[in-house]
């Protein structure tokens, strides 16, 4: 699995006060216990019911031919440490407590929440749930992207690999109307496609990546919104964040740009105890920055 930190290119031309930032936070902190798929903000229809992964699988899709770069070699981790950040965003998962001791995020552990007994009502996060909540003793989080993507040496661990994953996050799209199913013919194979169709629910989530760098830009990672922070750090990790940022003019590119290495360079153990911040979010960035 690839986790090392990859180069951002640039684009060759042509082609206030304490207790306002307390109330702030005491606001991200109220919005983060809501159910996020109750709603969306940005859209009350289909839109506000995709799932991280099915948002960078979004991104990387080609719209046309419905299928992802044949030489992206990181979306598949990609999306198994996605599956992990909308678990911690829904409150499923958290890194152990250490209590006073202070450990690494990569040494930290998951646990299953105590409420957490509730079905995801997505059978790829349920599968997950269900491997998580059974293993004994439980694992670190670079080892779960790594047993999720069934990247072990150990025969006896092979059973946590989720198979198939990018064709059942399409299927999920196709009946949310976003994609549909089409068969394309390669000389050798026929391979089946999912070409978009619900262009506007690619262009919010283009959007959104776009807005969460630009015009809805904090400078404090903690306070941008949680479900768009983790898209931007995953759509960077699966290699598709140059998608979103193509249509953009070369000055909004190269400020977006210079953005996210300021993502990139900050310290996931240091961001994960401040306020309002979130465990597994921090911890499957450290996984993939590392």
């Amino acid at each position: 699995m690839a986790m090392k930190r990859q180069a951002l290119t640039r684009r060759k031309r042509g082609d206030e006060g304490g207790a306002a930032a307390a109330a702030a936070d005491e606001g991200a902190a109220a919005a983060d216990e809501r159910d996020p798929f109750d709603g969306d903000e940005d859209s009350g229809g289909k839109y506000g019911r995709l799932t991280l992964m099915e948002e960078v699988l979004l991104l990387g899709l080609k719209d046309r031919e419905g299928y992802t770069s044949f030489w992206n070699d990181c979306i598949s981790s990609g999306l198994r440490g996605c599956m992990l950040m909308e678990l911690g965003l829904r409150n499923k998962i958290e890194l152990e407590d250490t209590g006073m001791k202070k450990r690494s995020l990569g040494s930290r552990r998951i646990v299953v929440k105590e409420k957490s007994e509730r079905a995801c009502g997505d059978v790829l996060l349920d599968e997950a749930m269900k491997h998580i909540r059974s293993t004994d003793p439980p694992e670190g989080v670079q080892e779960w992207i790594e047993l999720l993507s069934g990247e072990t040496w150990n025969p006896l661990k092979l059973k946590y690999q989720l198979r198939n994953v990018r064709e059942r996050l399409a299927k999920n799209l196709v009946e949310k109307g976003v994609l549909t199913t089409e068969k394309q013919n390669f000389l050798l194979f026929d391979m089946t496609t999912h070409p978009v169709t619900d262009s506007a629910a690619k262009d919010r989530v283009v959007k959104k990546v776009q807005d969460t760098v630009l015009s809805k830009w904090q400078n404090e990672p903690n306070r941008i919104d949680k479900r768009a922070l983790s898209l931007i750090y995953m759509a960077h990790a699966s290699d598709v964040l140059e998608n979103a940022f193509a249509p953009l003019s070369d000055d909004d590119y190269e400020l977006a740009m210079k953005r996210v290495r300021e993502l990139l360079d900050v310290d996931p153990d240091v961001e994960c105890t401040k306020p309002n911040s979130n465990d597994i979010i921090w911890g499957v960035v450290a996984a993939f920055l590392k």
